[in-house]
């Protein structure tokens, strides 16, 4: 099913603001709860999805979409962080923000009525989200050890995948703007190509960059104001054609220059607000 960040995106999973936003009244109620920048504007935020929307159906065959659920709350509409698909099917994860331990259960349902494979699920003590769990390449499994994902899940993730990765390598974060705050390890790398990179590299482990060097990846630098519109949260449709948040013109024009096509869509509402991006709005199923 999928074993890779990079190649032709062929079946995702969203979720409509207007089904994890509900309505005005209940982000005015909710957004310092789950700590966004500001309140969204319900009414713009349906129409920047529709936009991201309409970039995601002219690349993706088959789109399927989380239904409403009273039990989880306004970070639902990130649908990547929940789980994360191998190549023989789902992991269904437990959040290290307690707000969103509800999802997995929703999620699990959702993933048996539509018949997608379960491979396993985290039990006990282990917290893990899935911008933690980033596909070097087919064989390769990269996992952010920061405040979401802790050591138990990461023990129990390379048990699930044993079978189907070579290396699992542990990538340590660093505290940045500390716990409250969402740092995973796609912050600040996003996988565009399999040799094509976008990072952040000031937050990035020297070990890190040096292998992405050492396998060939060409990198293209975020800017610091750029990382903080979520410049790095780049997501591949396909090799080097991929969606970004509109305004990060610097991070554009080094993706433009190395060959990838760029597709942007107005994202305060959506990510800005909620510090999700792309990444953060799709769960891949498969690529291929």
């Amino acid at each position: 099913m999928l074993s890779s960040m990079h190649k032709n995106l062929n079946k995702v999973i969203l979720k409509h603001p207007k089904d994890a936003f509900i309505s005005q009244e209940h982000l005015r109620n909710e957004w310092k709860k789950f700590n966004y920048i500001n309140e969204p504007d319900y009414i713009k935020a349906h129409n920047e999805f529709e936009q991201f929307h309409t970039i995601i159906r002219e690349h993706v065959a088959e789109i399927v979409f989380l239904p409403a659920s009273g039990t989880v709350g306004l970070d639902s509409l990130y649908t990547h962080d929940p789980v994360k698909f191998t190549k023989n099917g789902a992991i269904i994860l437990k959040s290290g923000k307690k707000l969103r331990q509800p999802e997995a259960e929703v999620y699990k349902q959702f993933l048996l009525e539509q018949k997608i494979p379960i491979v396993g699920e985290l039990t006990g003590d282990a917290v893990a989200d899935g911008g933690d769990l980033v596909w070097l390449d087919d064989q390769t499994l990269l996992i952010g050890r920061g405040y979401r994902t802790n050591d138990e899940a990461i023990r129990q993730i390379k048990e699930l995948t044993k079978d189907m990765v070579e290396e699992c390598i542990v990538v340590q974060l660093p505290h940045d703007q500390g716990e409250e705050e969402c740092l995973h390890l796609m912050s600040f790398i996003s996988i565009v190509d399999e040799n094509l990179a976008v990072v952040y590299s000031r937050l990035m482990p020297v070990f890190l960059r040096q292998l992405l060097i050492k396998r060939g990846f060409e990198l293209i630098e975020v800017p610091d104001e750029e990382y903080h519109r979520l410049g790095c949260n780049v997501l591949a449709l396909a090799p080097r054609v991929c969606v970004m948040v509109s305004g990060n013109s610097s991070t554009k024009k080094q993706l433009i220059a190395a060959g990838a096509t760029v597709y942007e869509y107005e994202g305060n509402e959506i990510s800005y607000l909620g510090t999700g991006g792309p990444t953060c709005l799709t769960c891949p199923v498969a690529r291929g």
